[in-house]
């Protein structure tokens, strides 16, 4: 599926987008070269292959590298609550909107 100016005209329309011709031509490059790369995974034969979970579900040996979860700053609950109207019990304290 290939895109023409006027496709590219009236997407840039709908978004609201003002572009200048060489963005417009751009775009149109791009936009047709990622319905290309689309073409050609829908050529690929998947016949037999079992889809996966999740992406790194092929990743036995792969460790991930997250960070220990620890507190890296102190609580400031109350310095934070100082400028607060209304404040019982470390909880801030709202007018009720709702009857």
């Amino acid at each position: 599926m290939a895109l023409t100016p006027n496709d590219v005209d009236r997407i840039a329309h709908l978004a609201r987008l003002a572009l200048t011709d060489a963005q417009s031509e751009q775009l149109l490059t791009k936009l047709n070269g990622f319905f290309d790369l689309v073409q050609a995974m829908s050529e690929v034969d998947t016949q037999g292959v079992e889809p996966l979970a999740h992406p790194v579900a092929v990743m036995q040996d792969v460790a991930l590298r997250l960070r220990d979860d620890v507190v890296t700053e102190p609580n400031q609950r109350e310095a934070n609550q100082r400028s607060a109207p209304s404040v019982e019990d470390g909880l801030y304290l709202v007018p009720r909107v709702i009857e």
